[in-house]
């Protein structure tokens, strides 16, 4: 930074001094002193312009300190209002790069944890099959086994998908009784091989929601409580409504949930007390289906109790939209 320079930017405080000079000088003109008083006012205006002269320097000297405070990241002192906004401006702007790289981070090491627990799970049924390829082929197990890895490949494309939902989603009127209904044919060989009872308690259940959307949610509460469901266990579906909402409620009689674990369920990777003793859980499946169901405009709560059943209620609230009754009406 050069002397010139530092000058330019001090015009406005030079102006005002040459003009102050001028107005003394005006008004002393106007006064018509002798000769002696001008040597007395020349020279108290050479007395005054060192003045100002030293305090430009020291000023600059001033900016240079803090200037090469600055360069080398030293906390510094503002030598203006100007320059105090701008440095706390530049703080928060500091403080809120910090947090969005943070969150970046702590993005990348989501996407890293689930992708290394999602390919430890895919592992099994891949081995499944390979051990089925050495044996005799079993049409049943291989189409589960298939249905395991078309599950774990839907779940990472649905993580991924997750942070740009708002582009890939169309709300409709939905059957999610229908929807259900679909995903336990579905699932049959497991429902046979567990000797697990299925029973539906409605018939139809009219919802707005995208349908393929709430088929991925509703199938991994499904898959949950088939996973936890134990051999001659019974599965319920049921509805319900109240002045604020419609349900769904997924019902099961298998090993239950402990208290501790029960609020962090949805959480990002948990998989709890159940989830570590009883089979493999990447912790993903229902913390995706409560993220999408939260941007679908539901919400998912869990009753349980150790030992005896597992509920699960899907929320949807009696908003209609009647843009969708019309789409609905026959053409």
């Amino acid at each position: 930074m050069t002397f010139l320079r530092y000058l330019s930017y001090e015009r406005p405080l030079i102006s005002v001094y040459v003009v102050s000079f001028l107005m003394a000088a005006a008004i002393f003109v106007a006064d018509r002193h002798d000769a002696s008083a001008w040597g007395t006012f020349v020279y108290a205006f050479v007395l005054i312009s060192l003045v100002w002269l030293g305090f430009l320097v020291y000023r600059y000297r001033q900016h240079v300190r803090i200037i090469r405070q600055m360069q080398a990241g030293q906390a510094y002192d503002s030598l203006s209002l100007e320059g105090e906004f701008a440095q706390n401006f530049l703080e928060e702007l500091t403080k809120q790069h910090i947090r969005q790289m943070n969150q970046i981070q702590e993005k990348q090491k989501e996407h890293y944890d689930y992708i290394v627990s999602w390919f430890h799970e895919i592992k099994t049924p891949i081995a499944v099959l390979r051990l089925l390829q050495q044996t005799e082929l079993n049409a049943d197990s291989l189409r589960e086994e298939i249905a395991k890895i078309e599950h774990y490949v839907d779940q990472a494309l649905y993580y991924a998908k997750l942070d740009s939902f708002n582009h890939d989603y169309d709300i409709q009127k939905c059957d999610v009784i229908g929807i259900t209904k679909a995903l336990v044919k579905a699932h049959a060989t497991t429902f046979i091989s567990k000797r697990i009872g299925i029973r539906f308690e409605a018939e139809t259940l009219a919802v707005q929601s995208d349908p393929k959307w709430l088929q991925f949610i509703v199938n991994q509460l499904v898959t949950n409580s088939l996973k936890y469901t134990g051999q001659g266990g019974k599965i319920t579906i049921s509805a319900s409504q109240t002045p604020q909402d419609q349900q769904l409620r997924i019902r099961d009689n298998g090993i239950g949930i402990s208290p501790s674990d029960l609020p962090r369920i949805f959480q990002r990777g948990f998989t709890g007390e159940t989830g570590r003793t009883h089979a493999k859980s990447t912790g993903m499946g229902l913390y995706l289906a409560q993220q999408l169901a939260n941007k679908l405009g539901h919400t998912i709560t869990c009753t349980s109790e150790a030992g005896a059943y597992t509920e699960f209620v899907v929320h949807f609230p009696k908003d209609d939209d009647p843009y969708v009754h019309v789409r609905q009406k026959p053409q």
